[in-house]
């Protein structure tokens, strides 16, 4: 039996200025499958209803893509991607994107590995702690857009994030519907490391459920002291 809609996702993705296709549905099905069957063994996800799927991890994983300007063939890295959102939604609905998924559990990394075989896609995974990766020169500023959803205060998010990107990218970090305070205290962080707050954008889900995109545009290179090691990071923020 079905675990998700396509009507309605179609319905959510549309309302996002998104087309999604029989086959792309198809896909968001198979995930939706693997996500609640592996979440029986290990811990991926607290939300395992059909609804609760569809808009609270695919609909909003789809949002980036209308807040974003994402171009054709986009480099893109999902810093802790966890259960695999937004980066295997994005993927997805936008094939062209080349896309890496990051993360520092290497189970969660073999079920994504399974999905992509699963449903079809191109992918890369990564087992490594976010700064850790960071500091080598195959991924350091080598990325178009380096996202990251409900992952750690922007103020640390930043130093993970921003040295992926290279300058002319941007870094996509997806938060709750109280970022303000987050955003001042992290916008001299985000000046340090290279970057440049580009675009706030506030709005709900189809639930009601009240999201912020915040979207830094890579100015100039990282210094090469960043990323620090995560003690650093957390004890003594930038």
């Amino acid at each position: 039996m079905p675990i998700i809609d396509n009507n309605a996702m179609s319905i959510k993705a549309k309302n996002l200025g998104i087309s999604l296709s029989p086959d792309q549905l198809a896909q968001l099905e198979q995930y939706a499958q693997l996500l609640v069957e592996w979440n029986t063994r290990m811990n991926l996800t607290g939300i395992t209803d059909g609804e609760g799927i569809m808009t609270r991890h695919f609909e909003d994983s789809l949002a980036l893509l209308s807040y974003v300007s994402v171009p054709e063939g986009a480099k893109i890295i999902d810093v802790g991607t966890g259960a695999g959102f937004p980066g295997m939604v994005l993927k997805i609905a936008r094939p062209d994107l080349h896309l890496t998924l990051l993360d520092s559990l290497h189970k969660r990394l073999v079920f994504l590995e399974e999905v992509a075989r699963t449903i079809g896609l191109e992918l890369r995974t990564l087992h490594l702690r976010a700064e850790e990766g960071g500091k080598i020169p195959a991924f350091r500023e080598q990325f178009d857009i380096a996202c990251a959803r409900a992952v750690s205060n922007l103020r640390e998010l930043a130093e993970y994030c921003l040295p992926y990107v290279r300058v002319g990218g941007q870094f996509v970090s997806m938060k709750g519907p109280d970022a303000g305070e987050e955003l001042h205290s992290a916008r001299p962080a985000i000046g340090t490391l290279g970057g440049k707050v580009s675009s706030v954008n506030e709005y709900s889900i189809s639930d009601g459920s009240g999201r912020t995109i915040i979207v830094v545009e890579k100015c100039k290179s990282t210094p090469s002291q960043f990323p620090r090691p995560s003690a650093k990071i957390s004890k003594k923020p930038l």
